[in-house]
């Protein structure tokens, strides 16, 4: 958990600001720009599969140790990188770390907390968020002197953070390391997991939601503050981080009590799509005033907020349990690969109706549709959380059952098809 802190400290201290200095002080293009950005998403998206493959089969603690490696090497790059190759090589270096110790972390934190998984997932989550709230201000601070004194120090957090890992961190690795069975077997198994496909399908709409803190939600902060958007933006992502640090632990604990992690699930997605409501109502200075709608922003910020923090611990959850425990990593990297082409097209999507609907004076259709988007994740996710409450059947095609013994009537969720004996 500490790790993850100070992973997404270093990387916050940086990122929000690369786009400004590479078009500023290096003077790239606007393509050059999105093609440093684009290449950084998808060496870690589109490689999420291979680095928890890597984990499942190597070991936990190699691929968190060598994710935080190749991130300091390649922000120490970014040091000194000034043209566009150096600049693809540091980015895709940066990327492509992330895919490596992202799935390998959440295995090994699901592996070390059994049965307190929802519990040590809601911890994790306010260290990650944590990170998230004090990396912009530390580099916001070392902006003064430079950009490159910012990725200098970011390095310097990686760096420390190996060390830690490489001396400090237990080996941990999947309770049966795939040694008999090819690369291709593991991934047709994951694939083959139908309950756990149609779960990656379904939380796509919840990604695309909470990812709008990112693109839609600072956009609208544009059209209503003017030159006081910096401000309106900061506290909306100020917001998002106080939701999650201060009430990541009550907020978990309410909905597990409520609902338990099945419906607990549902609520919180449903939840995310409430958020767009009062944009969809306000979307416009007219007729109350800016103030209003831009009180209207900050509510759906924070219920933003509230619907993620729900949503993450059942989410990590219900991934490990739907893996039957097996080949976690390998099921959490094609987890992030597949919400990950989902939140590519989401945004690309959202970004084209937000300028055509602005154009045409109809800015309450893309709030009004995000919402729709929510609530049919919302109801996919019911129906699959209903299947898994039918009796199951007997033969080898068994669906999950309730343990009523457990907390919250956790239910233990078995892979639709055997899976291949390790030795």
């Amino acid at each position: 958990m500490v790790n993850q802190f100070g992973i997404n400290l270093g990387f916050y201290m940086l990122m929000p600001y690369l786009a400004g200095y590479l078009s500023g002080p290096l003077g790239l293009a606007a393509w050059a720009v999105g093609l440093v950005l684009g290449v950084r998403n998808f060496s870690q998206q589109g490689m999420f599969l291979v680095g928890g493959t890597l984990a499942d089969r190597l070991g936990y603690k190699p691929l968190i140790v060598a994710g935080c490696l190749l991130r300091t090497a390649g922000f120490a790059l970014l040091v000194f990188a000034s043209d566009l190759p150096g600049l693809l090589i540091a980015s895709a270096a940066t990327g492509f770390a992330g895919a490596l110790f992202n799935p390998a972390v959440r295995a090994y934190l699901a592996a070390e907390a059994g049965e307190r998984r929802v519990e040590a997932f809601a911890v994790f989550n306010v260290f990650y968020q944590a990170g998230m709230l004090a990396g912009p201000l530390v580099g916001l601070a070392l902006l003064a002197l430079d950009f490159r004194v910012t990725a200098a120090a970011a390095a310097v957090v990686f760096a420390l953070l190996t060390i830690a890992q490489l001396f400090a961190l237990p080996a941990r690795r999947s309770a049966e390391p795939a040694v008999r069975t090819s690369v291709l077997e593991d991934w047709r198994t994951v694939v083959a997991n139908r309950r756990f496909v149609a779960f990656a399908l379904a939380m796509i709409g919840s990604y695309v939601l909470s990812f709008q803190v990112y693109l839609a939600l600072p956009l609208q902060a544009e059209y209503l503050a003017g030159e006081r958007a910096q401000t309106v933006t900061s506290a909306l992502f100020v917001i998002s981080g106080l939701v999650a640090v201060a009430g990541q632990l009550r907020i978990t604990a309410r909905f597990r009590k409520r609902w338990g992690t099945g419906r607990g699930l549902v609520v919180g997605v449903a939840l995310l799509a409430v958020a767009f409501v009062p944009l969809a109502i306000l979307p416009a200075p007219r007729p109350f005033g800016a103030p209003v709608a831009i009180g209207a922003l900050l509510l759906a910020a924070a219920v933003l907020a509230v619907g993620t923090a729900a949503v993450f611990p059942f989410e990590m959850d219900t991934v490990v349990s739907l893996s039957g425990n097996r080949l976690v990593a390998t099921h959490y990297g094609f987890y992030n690969t597949v919400v990950g082409i989902g939140i590519l097209a989401g945004n690309l999507a959202t970004g084209a109706l937000l300028g055509a609907a602005h154009a045409a004076g109809a800015d309450w259709a893309v709030w009004l549709g995000l919402a729709v988007i929510g609530a049919l994740a919302a109801l996919a996710l019911h129906a699959l959380n209903r299947s898994d409450r039918d009796p199951a059947p007997t033969g080898r095609h068994r669906k999950p059952i309730e343990d009523p013994s457990s907390p919250a009537g956790r239910r233990i969720d078995y892979p639709t098809r055997p899976l291949p004996v390790r030795r």
